[in-house]
């Protein structure tokens, strides 16, 4: 998901009574011209953060959260409009104003998934992860550290975590996660193809009304059958860690891209010249790729990384930042650590990674484990993850 999150201007009423705290999602029916999902989620304080498409994050005050509540129960206009001057006791024809205002921004953002919200629709910008939620957003959700290649079992840390959770403790998981405003989940590992049971994973979590992502080598997805699978479990997005070396995830990537689903084809740059890079970034543009995610492992290499970010932004591709990759030797976070006791934004307050065996860090690679997230109570798990952000 991308993690630029903006702010709506606060341009709306003295706070009322507000509208009970929860999850709250809906999608177009099969039949729209448009097909797209929205899930709002309410806070205790009566603010809103609404989630477009699983991409796009807003943050709402009080009367637009409500506005957003009436556009997901599809409440009709008359009955908007009615209820909002009797909660703020302002005028017919401001409400109507600000009302059809907040649905043209959003009808906007529908309808043109890469449009910049900040150029085009006068939506303030915040500066990412400066607060502390009262949930995170997304759950990273390593199924397992088995890997593809059973020649790179060591890059995995299998030593450290042995057990794997069933599907049933899998599926308390999702619903305590759900249960608690997490809207959103990736499932990671390892390589969560591995899993027998991966479909009916994502499954479950569509039926609970989460958006759902899968980080994967892909390698699995080469399979006609199996990619068939995945796309009609209700997946949102895909991100696939390439190996450009590997044919068959050459095959994957082109079996992939022509699919109705957003796909990040994620590189982990290990080599320190750029042209090998830029090859297959032209080969990336030819085949229809519009997202990208960068990472590396060795901070000499961070030079190179940016002007191969530069790069990519010349060739129109999108940056997705953070998002998880699977578990290997090439961990995307190692490089952002200066030191045992650093968090990279975001990691233990915007997402929680969940291990194989339940227990729950910050993020990978992070090994400062804040409680089981299966065994342990969610506010003993939360509670921990605060005060580690207090301590950096």
């Amino acid at each position: 998901m991308s993690n630029i999150v903006k702010r709506l201007k606060s341009i709306f009423f003295d706070k009322a009574q507000v509208l009970p705290p929860g999850l709250y999602n809906y999608q177009a029916p099969q039949d729209s011209d448009y097909q797209y999902r929205l899930h709002l989620r309410i806070e205790p304080g009566g603010e809103g953060l609404l989630i477009i498409n699983a991409s796009t994050v807003l943050h709402l005050n009080q009367t637009a959260t409500e506005y957003a509540y009436h556009l997901i129960q599809q409440t009709p206009q008359p009955k908007v409009i009615e209820s909002i001057i009797k909660r703020y006791q302002i005028t017919y024809a401001d409400v109507t104003k600000d009302f059809d205002n907040f649905m043209t921004r959003i009808d906007t953002l529908i309808n043109t998934p890469d449009l910049d919200p900040v150029t085009y629709l006068d939506f303030e910008r915040s500066t990412p992860y400066i607060d502390f939620p009262v949930a995170p957003y997304r759950l990273d959700c390593a199924l397992t550290y088995k890997l593809s290649n059973k020649d790179e079992l060591g890059l995995s840390p299998k030593d450290r975590v042995k057990q794997e959770l069933s599907f049933d403790e899998w599926k308390l998981i999702l619903e305590k996660a759900w249960s608690n405003g997490i809207p959103h989940v990736i499932f990671t590992g390892g390589e969560p193809t591995q899993r027998p049971d991966l479909i009916e994973i994502i499954i479950l979590a569509e039926e609970l009304g989460m958006v759902t992502g899968l980080a994967t080598d892909g390698l699995k997805l080469s399979e006609n059958e199996y990619l068939e699978q995945i796309l009609n479990s209700g997946l949102d997005h895909l991100l696939i860690t390439f190996e450009p070396e590997n044919e068959q995830s050459w095959k994957a990537l082109r079996d992939i891209i022509p699919q109705d689903i957003h796909t990040t084809v994620h590189l982990t740059i290990e080599k320190s010249t750029a042209d090998d890079y830029i090859k297959i970034m032209d080969e990336f543009k030819q085949i229809g790729v519009e997202n990208i995610s960068l990472s590396f492992n060795n901070p000499d290499l961070e030079n190179l990384v940016i002007e191969l970010r530069n790069k990519a932004a010349e060739y129109g591709f999108n940056l997705d930042w953070d998002l998880p990759v699977p578990y290997s030797q090439f961990n995307p976070v190692s490089a952002e650590i200066d030191s045992g006791d650093t968090i990279p934004a975001g990691a233990g307050k915007a997402w929680l990674y969940v291990e194989p065996d339940g227990d729950t860090l910050p993020a990978q690679g992070i090994n400062k484990p804040l409680g089981n997230f299966l065994t342990d109570s969610w506010e003993w798990v939360w509670s921990n993850a605060k005060l580690l952000n207090k301590s950096q």
